[in-house]
């Protein structure tokens, strides 16, 4: 059984990449394959994985900058835990989410903008389109989310004095 503790912190960094890159994966696959189309909210929540697959590939390939990589990936998945806390407090209907920050392209014709709005899909973010055991996506984006970003802030932690 491999200690984690042992690992170098560049190692760290490839998994966190992989299991980032795994997760916008299953987002695009539930998108794509199973038309679970996201809503505002849960496009917010790729872009810290994006973010921590960028960092983790810087610390693996340099491997002077890994623990600094691997922190900020763990602040980034903590980050986006924190944002899946709030879409599922929307979803549960604990708290109202976002207004409509963006605004519709009303250019061309009466019948082209009719066209346009019968062909978008909407997606509510109060509205669960999946869930397993009774939890939704954002709900497992929580749990994992802070579990990997506190795991990687524990073993910086207590491999602090390695570096």
């Amino acid at each position: 059984m491999i200690k984690i503790t042992k690992l170098h912190p560049s190692t760290i960094c490839a998994g966190l990449a992989a299991f980032s890159a795994a997760c916008l994966g299953f987002a695009l696959i539930g998108q794509y394959g199973f038309n679970l189309h996201p809503c505002e909210l849960c496009i917010m929540q790729r872009f810290p994985f994006g973010i921590v697959i960028g960092l983790g590939s810087i610390g693996f390939f340099v491997t002077k900058a890994a623990r600094p990589m691997a922190a900020l990936s763990a602040l980034a998945l903590l980050v986006n835990s924190g944002i899946a806390a709030f879409h599922s407090g929307v979803e549960r209907k604990w708290w109202e989410g976002l207004q409509g920050c963006s605004t519709p392209d009303m250019s061309g014709s009466i019948e082209d903008l009719l066209t346009r709005i019968q062909n978008t899909a909407v997606t509510r973010c109060d509205e669960i389109p999946w869930s397993l055991f009774g939890l939704s996506m954002a709900n497992y984006n929580v749990l994992i989310c802070l579990a990997v970003g506190m795991a990687t802030a524990l073993y910086l932690y207590t491999t602090r004095k390695q570096a």
